[in-house]
């Protein structure tokens, strides 16, 4: 319903009422939520049960953690992704529209104001409206009429002749401006403010996940390439074997079982070449689509083996207080419960009466020449109020549903904190478990190569059985192969520790760059147990 107020209306009450209300916002004021994290990480508190050679520490994080493995190609790769990555062009193109949206939701706060030209020609019907109101259809009149001061004269009978047509010159300008009383412009703003730093750490935290595969399929490929240089050692030793086997069975040493299982030997260790050549393939190409490249683009870069790049004697770790600040999905799950804490004030506001002041200046005229005379003017300016009466609950069931998406929103951050601190207990304990691994994994390598060593002698010397030989050999492939493989999965996992940590992103996507131009400070922190925070109006 509009009710529009007369002109004979007192202009002081609008006044006073607009200033007495022009900063009242209906609805919660966000408050950001507590992180629950604990005082301190357990693995930089507690010692571990056996020493490991790489242990975390309560020291700020280093946020080009890639940079701690000291190797100057990893250091390119992930200095190359956040530029070519696809992934991350589309997530800064979702960033680009949150930031057009909260453009054209803080174009609502200012009036706005349209030009507008035209040229009719008319013609008036005898047999209209205007013949039953009594206008005669006569040029004068039909003008008086399209000027809006007709006014009734004798009634022209049905049937007569219509008037020759005439233009209608007309230019001016149209202003409408809805008064922010209840702060729904406010809140939306503050909604897309929100929206805009959800789509930015998102965008962070795909970032941090891009890196951290990265890493990984660089150490995996340098893992894969240090077994396929064991492989082809053994793969040595095992024709060294086939060769003296033979000699031996020439001079009735050694029986046809024995060269059989030679040949055998190294028939086996000779198939696993091919697997392996393709997971180095495979790791190859899944480098290069994360940086946006064809198959095999890198190949020639990373071919060349490398050894699996070390880890450093100290892990800095940061304080679990910073997580909250540094862990994107963490910000970003309190962006998204600012959101729809600032979408509950909108739907406040929409119960409440709205006043949009219009208004309007224009020329009008018949001929063109007399467009600019002062009689020619015309204008209309005055507030209109709309009132909210009857709605069929919609206004109570939206209310109803973003107060139920702040609560979702709410325990989702909740959910978002817990599982972080989670993923990082579980970082660090696989980080020192696969260290301890390792010990035992070398003693075994140490042993085994000792066992074949003295297998091989005793062969050769006449005194030992081939079936020694063959035992210690496969014995050694496979220490050295799981040895291998833990000092990839050491690597690895402290890869995913960084990633848990949140750490990465500073560099390439700082705060400031996101920061929209009407920023909303948070309140003071309390409590994150899903509640209803307090409102003001």
């Amino acid at each position: 319903m509009n009710i529009f107020i007369k002109k004979g209306f007192s202009r002081l009450p609008i006044a006073a009422a607009a200033a007495l209300l022009a900063g009242c916002t209906v609805g919660p004021d966000f408050q950001r939520p507590d992180a629950a994290v604990p005082a301190a990480w357990q693995a930089t508190q507690a010692p571990a049960e056996a020493p490991v050679n790489s242990a975390p520490a309560a020291a700020p994080l280093n946020g080009a953690w890639w940079t701690s493995f000291d190797d100057p190609e990893l250091v390119r790769l992930e200095e190359r992704v956040a530029a070519a990555n696809l992934d991350l062009k589309v997530a800064s193109l979702r960033l680009a529209e949150s930031r057009a949206s909260r453009s054209i939701a803080g174009a609502e706060q200012f009036p706005t104001l349209e030009g507008n030209t035209s040229l009719t020609r008319e013609q008036a019907s005898a047999n209209g409206v205007l013949s039953q109101a009594g206008v005669p259809a006569t040029p004068a009149s039909a003008a008086s009429a399209a000027n809006g001061t007709g006014a009734g004269v004798s009634s022209v009978p049905t049937g007569a002749k219509a008037s020759a047509p005439f233009n209608i010159w007309q230019a001016g300008f149209d202003s409408t401006w809805e008064l922010d009383l209840w702060g729904r412009v406010r809140r939306s703003v503050e909604a897309a403010d929100a929206s805009v730093e959800s789509q930015a750490d998102a965008r962070r935290d795909l970032l941090v996940a891009t890196m951290a595969e990265v890493a990984r399929d660089y150490i995996q490929l340098r893992g894969t390439q240090t077994v396929h240089g064991i492989t082809l050692d053994n793969l040595g030793a095992a024709r060294d074997i086939e060769r003296v086997t033979r000699e031996r069975r020439a001079g009735g040493l050694a029986t046809e079982l024995d060269v059989a299982q030679a040949s055998a030997q190294v028939a086996t260790e000779n198939a696993l070449l091919p697997q392996i050549e393709q997971q180095e393939a495979e790791s190859i190409n899944r480098l290069s689509f994360l940086l946006g490249q064809a198959p095999g683009t890198l190949r020639a870069e990373l071919q060349t083996a490398a050894p699996v790049p070390p880890t450093p004697p100290v892990v800095p770790v940061g304080l679990p207080s910073e997580l909250a600040q540094r862990r994107p999905d963490i910000r970003q799950a309190e962006a998204e419960l600012h959101h729809a804490t600032a979408e509950i004030g909108v739907a406040k506001a929409d119960f409440y009466p709205s006043i949009t002041l219009s208004g309007s200046a224009s020329l009008q005229a018949l001929q063109y020449e007399q467009l600019g005379n002062w009689g020619s003017h015309q204008f209309g300016i005055g507030p209109s109020l709309t009132v909210p009466i009857f709605e069929g609950g919609r206004l109570k069931a939206t209310l109803s549903l973003r107060k139920d998406q702040q609560q979702e929103a709410a325990v989702s951050y909740q959910r978002v904190v817990l599982s972080a601190w989670h993923e990082i207990d579980n970082a660090l304990t696989a980080y020192s478990a696969q260290q301890q691994r390792r010990d035992q994994l070398q003693t075994s390598v140490a042993d085994n190569q000792k066992a074949l060593s003295l297998a091989q002698a005793q062969y050769k010397g006449g005194i030992g059985s081939f079936l020694q030989v063959l035992t210690a050999q496969r014995s050694l492939l496979a220490a050295e192969q799981d040895l291998a493989e833990n000092t990839t999965e050491i690597s690895t996992n402290l890869v995913s520790l960084y990633k848990a940590l949140g750490g990465g992103w500073e560099a390439s996507y700082p705060d400031q760059e996101a920061a929209g131009p009407a920023a909303v400070s948070a309140a003071p922190a309390v409590p994150s147990a899903p509640g209803q925070p307090a409102s003001r109006s």
